[in-house]
């Protein structure tokens, strides 16, 4: 940020090269006629300087829920426990006055819903300027300059004149890209992106995946980006935080979780994408089956209803996120060792009226209890040549696909961050 807005130094007790952000054991629990709702159950991760960290689930998983926790966003009802350490700082806790000296400056968030994130009876020019008033000790001036600056990061054309427009006056768009400006108007050390595409078609939504690599590569920030769409965090991610029924059954690197995934729920989410790399017209595999109600969820692994892997251990205990390929990637499956010889084909039935549980050929799919092996071969990974076994490498990056360079994450291209970007047209 420019000398014009100086830092007021927040207490920073962590050490180079240490995460920014780390959440251990978070929980967030809410009452209800029917019973406490366990929205979140022990989310745990660490986020590096600079680092993109998806996290995926379907609605109702507990993405949002964990990250509103962190920014201390939550009714006075709920019950939060855990811990949440920015830069070596606790936020759990805080008083209202300190954070909200974090808040907006220190760490920022991307609500999913522009519209209602925006005021609609005052400019967007007044709406950036506040958030750099909020922080700084500035004349109007100077904050309107730097809006100004903001809004020609993101790609809004002819700032000038969009910046004394309401609103309403924006496309869905262009209205996402002035929310990720407010974002980054104080140059935070993480930003939060809550579902930032959602509802948005295809060619407005890499327009504001443009403005978030923007924002990252101006910021310098790490990024929290939830969403349900595995293609945006294909591109984006470094890592994927995989979430079901509130707790994280899923986390390692981008390339290991889409390639060499060890929980069946991360299998059938890929397994319902099509798929541009394979020539063969494979059918999708849908999850038959809704996630299970958060009020007094029953003992066991809470995705067993609808697992085809399902044995009487999955009834009995719920697992624990374990190392399967190397301590970065954890599962929590007791057949993760399964999956190893399984493709979503195998495992998941591509009839859309598939009973839950129900696997290929309509039976109950694998009973093994776990330490059994299977006696056939394991699955052949993208790009791995014959008899080499997953995780194995080749002279090149593991799982990688073929004509795809190595670092280039997989579904989509990944711009240089360094590189300008595009301007979006007025929608």
């Amino acid at each position: 940020m420019s000398a014009e807005y100086p830092d007021a130094a927040l207490p920073d007790s962590a050490s180079p090269g240490s995460a920014v952000l780390s959440v251990r054991d978070l929980t967030v629990t809410f009452p209800s006629d029917a019973g406490p709702v366990q929205a979140v159950r022990g989310v745990s991760y660490d986020l590096m300087p600079g680092e993109v960290l998806g996290i995926v689930g379907e609605s109702g998983s507990g993405k949002s829920v964990s990250s509103m926790a962190v920014m201390g966003l939550l009714p006075k009802t709920a019950r939060t426990t855990g811990s949440v350490r920015f830069r070596g700082r606790e936020l759990l806790g805080l008083p209202e006055k300190e954070m909200t000296a974090v808040r907006g400056k220190r760490i920022a968030m991307i609500f999913q819903d522009p519209m209602t994130s925006l005021n609609p009876v005052y400019k967007i020019g007044w709406q950036l300027s506040e958030a750099v008033l909020a922080h700084h000790d500035v004349s109007k001036e100077v904050a309107r300059k730097r809006s100004l600056e903001l809004l020609e990061i993101v790609g809004i054309p002819s700032p000038d004149k969009r910046i004394d427009q309401y609103p309403h006056e924006f496309s869905g768009g262009m209205r996402q890209r002035v929310v990720i400006a407010i974002a980054m108007a104080n140059d935070p050390d993480v930003i939060i992106a809550d579902e930032p595409t959602t509802a948005l078609d295809v060619t407005v939504q890499a327009q504001v995946l443009e403005a978030l690599r923007a924002a990252q590569h101006e910021t310098g920030a790490a990024m929290v980006l939830i969403t349900h769409d595995l293609g945006v965090v294909a591109g984006q991610a470094d890592r994927v935080l995989v979430m079901y029924a509130g707790k994280p059954v899923e986390i390692g690197p981008i390339d290991g979780i889409y390639y060499q995934p060890r929980m069946p729920y991360t299998v059938g989410l890929l397994g319902s994408l099509p798929r541009l790399d394979q020539r063969t017209q494979e059918k999708l595999t849908p999850i038959p089956g809704t996630p299970p109600s958060v009020v007094n969820l029953p003992p066991g692994c809470p995705f067993a209803p609808r697992c085809p892997l399902k044995s009487d251990v999955c009834l009995r205990t719920e697992p624990s996120l374990l190392p399967v390929l190397g301590a970065e990637h954890q599962a929590a499956c007791h057949h993760s060792d399964l999956l190893a010889y399984e493709g979503a084909m195998d495992v998941f039935s591509t009839d859309p009226n598939a009973a839950p549980g129900q696997g290929p050929q309509g039976e109950q799919h694998l009973g093994e209890e776990p330490g059994q092996s299977p006696d056939r071969a394991p699955r052949q990974e993208p790009g791995q040549a014959p008899g080499q076994e997953p995780g194995q490498e080749t002279g090149g990056t593991t799982g990688q696909e073929p004509g795809r360079p190595p670092g280039q994450h997989p579904g989509q291209d990944r711009r240089d961050p360094g590189q300008d970007p595009q301007s979006g047209a007025a929608q």
